[in-house]
């Protein structure tokens, strides 16, 4: 345990070489469990998971139903989370909150509650106690910053005795308001040409990335950039532009990076994107970080201008990306293929 801290609290990005071709790591992810096309499919009643199944659904794995006594329509939202557990559980608590939060309101949710469930937790353990008592510190917190109600019970447990091979693991459940089902924005791209922005800063940031685990087998590495009153400010800008109608889609940059971010919101429909990488960002962070606190939206041209006043009144920091294709995809002017052709899992 005190080797793997010491190792995650030493890493650099420095240590990790940068690979020459971008194209290499892309097909490499492809075959990642954890960003394959069944995590974005929800009928397992078929036999064979095809690449139009993918994104089916505007708001993505979200759950959403209608309460029978009024009419009103809920969303819900389940997230787990076990890395870094053991020795940061306040951060990698209000993290996976943030990250519920922030997913509910790119399509235009309203997040209301939360619940947690500690899963193979040893509380008679010394190391079982600090993670339970830090855990809920780091829940109340992130509630009171979004403004979450929590269940009265907070955090409920899962005793287990000797957790080995499964590691203590938090799982949260989100709940959601929606005002009108009709007006929910969209995680997927529907226009070519709409241009594409970030929401938030890029950072020279690898760590407790799929593409460091899985494409460079470093399993032991901190937890990504996070800040939680950037959240605050990210989340607060996302909920006016929804208002000011100024977005058609809305995702958070989450596993794979921006790159499969962008490669979820254009598969769906076929689209494809044509971005610049930043010069001052390593390009493999800049494509396949998973830092916390950025969204990715699509604008319309007629609606650019607009959205940059806006930004620039409400002093977030934002960038443009590039734009919507009509299915190829471009990285720095070089073309990795079309989108229709690079099904997640293929």
């Amino acid at each position: 345990m005190k080797d793997k801290k010491e190792e995650k609290e030493k890493f650099s990005i420095d240590q990790v070489p940068e690979p020459e071709k971008i194209d290499e790591v892309i097909y490499s992810l492809m075959v990642n469990p954890n960003l394959s096309s069944i995590n974005y499919f929800n009928d397992f009643s078929d036999i064979t998971i095809l690449p139009e199944s993918i994104g089916g659904s505007d708001t993505d794995e979200t759950g959403i139903f209608e309460l029978e006594s009024n009419g009103h329509f809920m969303a819900m939202g389940t997230h787990a989370f076990h890395h870094h557990l053991q020795d940061d559980p306040q951060k990698a608590t209000e993290i996976l909150v943030s990250r519920a939060a922030r997913k509910m309101l790119c399509f235009g949710a309203l997040p209301l509650a939360v619940s947690a469930l500690l899963y193979h937790i040893d509380f008679a353990d010394p190391n079982g106690h600090n993670i339970a008592s830090w855990s809920k510190n780091g829940l109340e917190n992130a509630a009171s910053k979004f403004r979450l109600k929590i269940a009265d019970r907070k955090i409920r447990f899962d005793h287990f005795i000797g957790h080995d091979p499964v590691p203590p693991t938090l799982i949260i459940s989100i709940i959601a308001s929606i005002s009108d089902r009709e007006k929910l924005a969209t995680h997927r791209f529907k226009t070519k040409g709409n241009n594409i922005f970030m929401i938030g800063r890029s950072y020279n940031d690898i760590a407790f990335s799929e593409y460091l685990e899985f494409y460079h087998n470093y399993e032991h590495s901190p937890l990504p950039v996070f800040d939680i009153d950037t959240e605050v400010q990210i989340q607060k800008v996302l909920k006016f532009l929804h208002g000011k109608k100024l977005i058609n889609s809305a995702s958070p940059v989450g596993k794979g990076g921006l790159f499969f971010t962008l490669l979820r919101a254009g598969i769906p429909n076929g689209l494809g994107f044509d971005i610049t990488t930043d010069a001052e960002i390593r390009r493999d962070a800049f494509l396949f970080g998973e830092a916390m606190g950025r969204i990715v939206v699509d604008v319309a041209p007629e609606k650019e201008d607009e959205f940059v006043d806006v930004m620039s009144e409400l002093k977030a920091p934002f960038f443009t990306v590039g734009h919507v294709t009509r299915g190829e995809i471009r990285i720095d002017d070089v073309s990795y293929g079309y989108a229709d052709k690079m099904s997640m899992g293929a």
